[in-house]
């Protein structure tokens, strides 16, 4: 009889759970919900989730940061999870006032913040096991992350789309995942991200450049990241030392994260 009870009980939340309909704006958002296998309830993502593959099916509501509240209606969602990194918005606001629930996932430029997205998606979800078992799973895949420092110095170029390349310094999401791979980031002295001039990366000196294989595209491949302003005049540049990779991987402090950070530290083990 209890078990009966106890099923009834249930059924309100398990209808809700399956009556959702999500809407993800952040990449590192939707890579959760595909973690916790709750891609099914998706009804629309943002442009800049485009992992896994999958996601790319969804329909487009556009740009986190540029956000158009009828195009995210006409989705018919129950659910917004949004990226910390879509508000404030009006767009958003106007959304929540058709009934809609607009939940805000944390950002932060430390990884431990990837415990917090993970159990706050989860519970909007209403996979609390499911966030529970992925949480510990990243617990150990940041537990298993280098722990001794190796004297390399990394200068993490951003660069995208017609903008001038900006290199990376303290409280940036490059930063902490270049201190949580054991590294040095080269460029000190100075917050968030400044233009790169050729006195600064010079005396930086870095042993290794970052920078997204999209940046990298936009300067005409490789041979045009070391036309930079100094960097030929670094080891990393006489060296042609870069590591592309996939910036949302690396700094969305989301699922691939851990991965990405290993792989920065194996590159910057090979350098040298």
């Amino acid at each position: 009889m209890r078990a009966v009870v106890a099923l009834m009980a249930a059924l309100p939340l398990l209808a809700g759970a399956a009556a959702q309909k999500v809407v993800t704006l952040g990449g590192d958002v939707t890579e959760i919900v595909y973690a916790l296998g709750a891609q099914s309830a998706l009804v629309a993502r943002d442009s800049t989730s485009m992992w896994p593959p999958e996601a790319l099916k969804l329909p487009d509501v556009g740009y986190l940061r540029q956000l158009n509240a009828e195009g995210i209606l006409a989705t018919r969602p129950t659910t917004v999870l949004a990226s910390v990194q879509a508000q404030p918005s009006l767009a958003l606001k106007q959304v929540e006032q058709n009934g809609v629930t607009v939940v805000t996932v944390p950002g932060s430029t430390d990884v431990s913040v990837i415990d917090d997205k993970i159990r706050i998606v989860a519970e909007a979800l209403h996979k609390d096991a499911e966030g529970e078992q992925l949480r510990q799973q990243m617990k150990q895949a940041l537990d298993a992350l280098p722990k001794t420092p190796l004297n390399k110095r990394v200068l993490f170029i951003l660069s995208h789309g017609g903008m001038s390349a900006m290199a990376a310094g303290q409280q940036t999401g490059a930063d902490s995942a270049i201190r949580a791979a054991g590294l040095q980031n080269a460029m000190q002295g100075f917050n968030r991200y400044q233009p790169l001039s050729q006195e600064g990366v010079i005396a930086s000196q870095p042993d290794l450049v970052v920078i997204s294989t999209d940046g990298v595209k936009g300067m005409g491949g490789e041979n045009g990241l070391w036309t930079l302003p100094g960097l030929a005049q670094t080891p990393a540049g006489r060296n042609k030392q870069v590591l592309q990779i996939d910036d949302m991987a690396l700094l969305g402090f989301s699922i691939r994260t851990p991965e990405a950070i290993q792989q920065l530290r194996h590159k910057a083990e090979q350098l040298p």
